[in-house]
């Protein structure tokens, strides 16, 4: 079993985590820092990945900004996607040995999310055609990473009590023919952050054959 940083940063906005990103992934990468997991519930934001398209936003950056949503452009992979209140953010920087091992990390990633569902009595499953874990036609988790000198960043945004409107402001990876959920819609109940970060974290470490040491301070 192997040993990894667990950094629970509560709600911030997308930029300064973004920030901390950075700063954390050249310390793991350099052998500074052992592989450390982000945890986080971001404020309102749009991202847009690599592969994004700008028709996939569905306002302008001035009616996004005065609905309090951000805007940001990034290095993952994948298109369009929205954080916010009630979702569950997760950032595995981790030191990869081969580059191959982006596929297996992204599969480990869904199958932990997948075992994550079943605990709460929730029967999702991946999609061929698309990173992510589905519950139906609903995306209930999107993944999108980034590798860069053979560390990860950038991670997965699994929705617990997240406010399922925000297909509104985008067409979320770019999927017009998809929708979106939440566990708390899945349960008929509230499925608070908190509740579902417990979980979520304890499936990650049987997952990755991992023990998580709780920090609250980069």
């Amino acid at each position: 079993m192997t040993q990894a940083r667990l950094l629970d940063l509560g709600v911030r906005a997308y930029r300064e985590v973004w920030e901390i990103q950075h700063t954390l992934h050249e310390r793991v990468r350099d052998g500074a820092d052992p592989d450390t997991w982000i945890v986080v519930e971001h404020t309102p934001v749009i991202t847009l990945g690599r592969q994004a398209k700008r028709e996939n936003v569905l306002l302008s950056e001035a009616a996004l900004a005065a609905r309090g949503v951000d805007l940001v452009a990034i290095e993952r992979g994948g298109d369009v996607t929205y954080h916010g209140p009630g979702q569950l953010v997760v950032y595995p920087i981790r030191k990869l040995e081969r580059f191959r091992e982006v596929v297996p990390l992204v599969r480990a990633l869904e199958g932990a999310v997948i075992q994550t569902c079943a605990r709460f009595g929730v029967a999702a499953e991946r999609w061929s055609e698309h990173a992510g874990v589905w519950v139906g036609t609903g995306q209930i988790c999107a993944i999108g990473l980034s590798v860069k000198q053979m560390t990860s960043f950038h991670g997965i945004a699994f929705n617990a009590c997240t406010a399922l409107d925000y297909d509104a402001l985008i067409n979320p990876c770019g999927l017009r023919e998809r929708g979106i959920t939440s566990l708390s819609e899945q349960t008929g109940r509230h499925v608070s952050v908190a509740e579902l970060k417990t979980v979520l974290v304890d499936e990650l470490a049987k997952t990755f054959d991992t023990e998580f040491v709780m920090e609250q301070t980069v």
